[in-house]
């Protein structure tokens, strides 16, 4: 028979669980009852047009879908690839102090708030990017539709990359703390085979922390999709959909940020609490898709 304070402490764990679990449900009905005026009148054409007039209450969310796809994308693969990178120089190329320096340099990231992003994208990045980077590109790579377009300085590829350093905190920090987790008789005994240090890293480390590291971008990938006031001050705040990098676009989470107090009807409150729950749920798909991802990873190497 379990003593009291056993039994205390299963209560307080169930307590918390079932309350993350009814906070969870508590916004998913919310997102759902407010936006139930907007998916009745739209329906899935809110999803697939891309007309968004509030004088007409005409509303579609897709240059906004395009915007956090684009924008999230892009951080992930270049926050993702630097972060990664970072990850195992500081695993296997450097040592001591300069070591515990560099990684709490870039853990610092983290804490720098998403509005002092936002003021660093607008008045450094996004004339930067207007004046040398964009023109450079749009010269040399200007036969691609990414590269094409007026350089504005502020759009996707402004939005990107701010995504870009304020996911990477996050994916290096737990990339390197898999890393440091992978047995040393591993790297040991592949360096004992004769594999170099490059080998031993891609064809040893990398595999063997691969589900750890796939978390790690999952994450990152997550604050990219919701992230708001920094994005909101550099994408440029455009409901088009372009194929240019250069050019101003819109995402789900600036949208709200940017219109919510400007809502006077009750459709357009409805269509702006309809994007709301487009990104909760996109939010969940990635999760989702990466937890089985991950899960499919842990059965094949369980089988091998």
């Amino acid at each position: 028979m379990k003593r009291r304070s056993d039994r205390v402490l299963d209560g307080w764990l169930w307590f918390a669980a079932l309350l993350a679990l009814a906070l969870f449900m508590a916004f998913f009905i919310m997102l759902g009852t407010e936006s139930r005026a907007s998916v009745l009148r739209f329906g899935w054409r809110f999803v697939v047009t891309s007309v968004w007039d509030p004088v007409h209450s005409v509303f579609g969310a897709l240059p906004f879908l395009y915007g956090t796809a684009v924008t999230s994308l892009f951080a992930l693969v270049f926050g993702g690839l630097v972060g990664v990178c970072t990850a195992v120089f500081l695993v296997y190329f450097v040592r001591g102090w300069f070591r515990s320096w560099l990684g709490g340099a870039i853990e610092l990231l983290a804490a720098i708030p998403s509005v002092v992003y936002g003021l660093w994208g607008l008045f450094v990045l996004a004339p930067w990017l207007q004046h040398t980077l964009e023109p450079w590109l749009g010269r040399w790579l200007g036969f691609l539709p990414l590269f094409q377009g007026v350089p504005y300085g502020v759009g996707y590829l402004a939005a990107g990359l701010i995504l870009s350093v304020m996911i990477l905190p996050t994916v290096t920090a737990l990339s390197r703390d898999v890393l440091l987790a992978v047995p040393r008789d591993i790297h040991e005994g592949a360096l004992a085979l004769g594999a170099t240090t490059q080998e031993m890293i891609t064809h040893v480390a990398l595999p063997y922390a691969r589900s750890g590291i796939i978390s790690a971008l999952m994450l990152g990938l997550g604050r990219a999709v919701g992230e708001t006031i920094a994005v909101t001050m550099v994408i440029g705040n455009r409901p088009e959909i372009s194929a240019s990098l250069f050019a101003p676009g819109y995402t789900m989470a600036s949208v709200i940020a940017n219109e919510f107090t400007e809502a006077t009807t009750h459709v357009y409150l409805s269509a702006l609490y309809e994007v709301g729950l487009l990104l909760f749920l996109l939010t969940v798909a990635f999760y989702v898709v990466a937890r089985l991802f991950i899960r499919g990873i842990a059965k094949t190497e369980g089988n091998v």
